[in-house]
């Protein structure tokens, strides 16, 4: 069983990486490192941002744990139907997820959390994603959905985030 983890502790080490730094790449490369450090029993975390070039697909950001796959387009696998439906994803079961991508066999449950940037008019835009996959079967919990919409609270604060050119 996964150690309970304390998410507000968590989201206050972010928001100390991150101060005095708007730079999108330094502040995902840290969160991923954190959470990594923070989150047990997990195999990947990191981000998938929007490719600015067709917006309609996700490009491989910073990460931890092994090699990912590179670009994902928007309605395939957890992220991007994550990022389509601007929706989080608890995943128990990654191979019962209709169309789930594969990037490493050993993953069988995921949380992924839609990452947004404000617009002039208002409105939410989808930059990007986190994403964090376990090699143990329904490691995830309500709990862990909120302490990681909570984390993408904080980096939504935090970091200038806009679509990967």
């Amino acid at each position: 069983m996964a150690e309970k983890v304390d998410y507000s502790l968590v989201a206050e080490q972010l928001k100390e990486l991150a101060e005095g730094d708007e730079r999108w790449l330094p502040a995902l490369s840290n969160a991923a490192a954190l959470i990594w450090d923070q989150v047990s029993d997990i195999n990947w975390v990191g981000f998938y941002l929007v490719d600015g070039a067709d917006d309609q697909s996700l490009v491989l950001g910073p990460f931890q744990g092994r090699v990912a796959c590179t670009s994902i387009p928007f309605g395939s696998g957890v992220c991007g139907t994550a990022a389509r439906e601007d929706a989080a994803q608890l995943v128990p079961d990654v191979h019962a997820f209709p169309g789930h991508i594969a990037c490493d066999s050993a993953s069988k449950s995921e949380v992924v959390v839609p990452l947004h940037r404000q617009l002039s008019d208002g409105s939410q835009q989808v930059v990007g994603v986190l994403d964090c996959d376990s090699p143990e079967k329904a490691r995830f919990t309500e709990c862990d959905l909120r302490g990681f919409r909570l984390l993408a609270s904080v980096i939504e604060e935090s970091v200038a985030l806009v679509p990967y050119r």
